[in-house]
């Protein structure tokens, strides 16, 4: 049979920056999948894409194949009486958002099938840290995950080998070519898995700042834009929120710590970290005015505020993780079954000042070194280690003053972790400038 393209034709077309058409993108999407474009031509196109760019048609095309190169899910025969909405962050430390507002999304009338990843590189994953929570099932049958998504409103669970399998195959060999940082690549890696969900809306978290992938605000924002358009063009109408991450989100980082502040968040809201709070309640609202399951932003944000502050989120949770095999009893009693680390000692502040700033980037690599995350994907986590009632920037520090609570193994883990986190806290006489949480929003 003669190949209706010569793969390496195709990499020269874009090596030298010309226009790729939609047959020859669903040619080179097919090949990835199947295994015919060979990891050195797969290698060679990242590379080639990488340093041309893509048109915003070519970024459509590619996302539409990589979304079709295995099975889409479709929710028509449901019979669901609310929208199928879900929300992506590109990632940071202590993120934990998902955890909290999927079940918020639903507990007010819409329905949040959210397949998540799990962490690699500094920042950690939401998949993990629902991994620390015992018989929890995060890879169910496509029949169970649509029919607890109905009962229950909401079912968070990972990317399966049916859902985009050509993004698979792509994102590692990005990983290994130094290619992961292309707008076009990362734009269809993000939505080929999202729009395989069979989406009605899409809400994107970009996060920015030296603890994001998107270190500099131009980069967030040429993402951000790439993907509302991208998206809209593919048929699903999405708004990106650009947010703060020059801080760690909530107070702890880790995966069993940062479950625990999750559940805390659930069950007693009024006593959650403010700005976790805030972002949490943001993206919930904006999830429920573009889905149409509020008919406007302020009384979005109300809905979102009262089935957090009634305890219906909580409901949600706990029947989702018992719908995954989960304990029944897990909002009851956390501590029972969540990994604990054998040692839990104030790491105490070396002077006396105000928290101005941190590398948020760095804690997040100390948590990769104690295990708590992953250098490389078959790493083998380390649930229970991490850190907990972290400060934040603009809390007053007394010298002697705890600056975390470290949950680890042995006094070596501890010295690593005091010594980190008293280079990379930076402490001052004044009272910092408070930064925006969410710097822009963009919707095509």
């Amino acid at each position: 049979m003669t190949l209706p393209f010569l793969p390496q034709e195709l990499i020269r077309k874009k090596r030298d920056g010309l226009v790729l058409t939609e047959p020859e993108i669903a040619f080179m999407v097919q090949g990835i999948t199947s295994g015919q474009l060979s990891d050195a031509q797969l290698g060679a196109f990242a590379m080639a894409v990488y340093q041309k760019g893509m048109t915003m048609p070519e970024r459509i095309s590619l996302t539409q194949q990589m979304m079709h190169s295995g099975k889409v899910l479709n929710w028509q025969s449901m019979d669901l009486d609310g929208p199928v909405v879900d929300k992506h962050s590109t990632g940071g430390v202590g993120d934990k958002v998902s955890l909290m507002l999927g079940p918020i999304v639903a507990a007010c009338g819409a329905y949040v099938p959210m397949i998540s990843g799990r962490g690699l590189g500094h920042t950690g994953g939401t998949l993990d840290k629902f991994d620390s929570i015992p018989g929890y099932n995060a890879y169910p049958s496509e029949a169970m995950f649509q029919t607890l998504v109905k009962r229950v409103g909401c079912a968070i669970i990972g990317q399966t080998s049916e859902l985009a399998p050509a993004d698979q195959r792509l994102y590692a060999t990005r990983d290994v070519t130094a290619t992961v940082e292309s707008i076009d690549l990362i734009t269809a890696s993000i939505l080929s898995k999202k729009l395989a969900a069979g989406l009605d809306a899409l809400v994107m978290d970009v996060k920015t700042g030296n603890g994001a992938f998107a270190a500099e605000l131009t980069m967030a924002q040429e993402l951000s834009q790439s993907i509302s358009q991208v998206a809209t063009g593919a048929g699903v109408p999405t708004r990106c929120l650009i947010s703060d991450m020059n801080q760690v989100l909530g107070r702890t980082v880790g995966n069993a710590v940062e479950m625990m502040e999750c559940i805390d968040f659930l069950v007693n809201p009024k006593q959650a970290d403010t700005r976790l709070v805030d972002i949490t309640i943001e993206l919930a609202a904006h999830m429920l005015d573009l889905s149409g399951a509020a008919s406007n932003l302020d009384l979005a944000r109300t809905k979102a505020s009262e089935a957090l502050n009634q305890g219906r989120a909580a409901e949600v949770f706990a029947d989702m993780v018992t719908g995954l095999g989960g304990p029944a009893d897990l909002l009851e009693k956390p501590e029972h079954y969540l990994p604990q680390a054998p040692m839990v000692k104030p790491i105490m502040a070396a002077i006396s000042g105000y928290v101005s700033a941190m590398d948020v980037r760095a804690i997040g690599l100390s948590m990769v070194s104690l295990k708590a995350g992953r250098s490389k994907a078959d790493d083998v986590i380390d649930y229970a280690v991490g850190l907990s009632q972290m400060v934040q920037v603009g809390d007053y520090v007394e010298l002697g003053q705890p600056l975390a609570m470290a949950h680890i193994r042995d006094d070596g883990q501890f010295a690593l972790l005091t010594q980190c986190l008293r280079q990379v806290i930076q402490l001052q006489a004044s009272v910092p400038e408070a930064q925006a949480l969410v710097k822009h929003i963009y919707q095509a």
